[in-house]
């Protein structure tokens, strides 16, 4: 076979893989094959790099049974919407635009009722543009251990399972402010093997790490002492018991 063929069908492939991989046509072929009509109302939340476009479809696929919503999105990744709010915000930096708009996710989550579903759109780049530190950690404090954590050589499980236990949202907590009503997850993973507590922290997705683990990646890499006092006393309150663990595995 010749360079040249071999390079057509090596465009070919990737081509292909690109339209596989597309979040409008994947999240519409997705949602034609459900009946959503069912539902008292539906909210539309999330965030992600490919949340605008995402938003989008569902608006397309849904149409007028959106009963509203909002999603967290990168500057100047935007599209025309009529039902799904779109919020520009920080990325790979969380700003405090994120903070706002995912405390108005949450009061979405939290307002939505039996009867209701509440669509959660996530994709690549949601862990920053979906951030809301939990009491006493501010965004900066947060910043600051990421910040720590990346310079210590951990990896993404290990960053995130502090990351979600600093957070009110992250790691199965959107899918708790929204019980009792229906939670449907769409998400687009960048993370090799898919993991769903993984991909944006899982804010719909139970979370296996636990305090304790979060105290030991801190301990392990040596970076106690250099985190906020804030983060310390968090992260001490929850091994201790004093503050409510994440959703595990098999909880309602």
């Amino acid at each position: 076979m010749t360079n040249h063929a071999l390079r057509r069908q090596a465009a070919t492939i990737f081509r292909a893989a690109l339209r596989a991989a597309d979040p409008h046509d994947t999240v519409t072929r997705c949602l034609a094959r459900r009946d959503y009509s069912r539902f008292r109302h539906v909210y539309v939340i999330g965030a992600g790099k490919a949340g605008a476009s995402m938003a989008h479809a569902a608006e397309r696929a849904l149409g007028s049974v959106v009963s509203g919503g909002l999603v967290n999105v990168k500057y100047g990744h935007v599209a025309k919407l009529h039902r799904i709010e779109l919020n520009e915000c920080g990325h790979p930096v969380p700003d405090e635009r994120g903070v706002a708009g995912a405390e108005f996710i949450a009061a979405i989550a939290s307002a939505a009722g039996e009867g209701d579903l509440v669509l959660c759109l996530i994709s690549g780049g949601a862990s920053a543009l979906l951030p809301l530190p939990a009491p006493p950690v501010t965004l900066a404090e947060k910043q600051e251990v990421t910040r720590l954590l990346l310079a210590s050589g951990a990896d993404i499980h290990e960053i995130n399972a502090v990351r979600k236990h600093l957070s009110a949202i992250k790691g199965g907590q959107l899918a708790r402010l929204a019980w009792p009503a229906k939670v449907e997850a769409l998400l687009v993973s960048d993370v090799i093997g898919d993991n769903l507590d993984v991909i944006g922290s899982g804010p719909a997705a139970p979370d296996p790490s636990t305090f304790l683990e979060a105290a030991g990646v801190l301990d392990r890499y040596g970076i106690r002492g250099k985190v906020p006092a804030a983060v310390r006393t968090r992260i001490d309150q929850g091994v201790a018991g004093a503050i409510e663990e994440t959703p595990k595995p098999g909880d309602p």
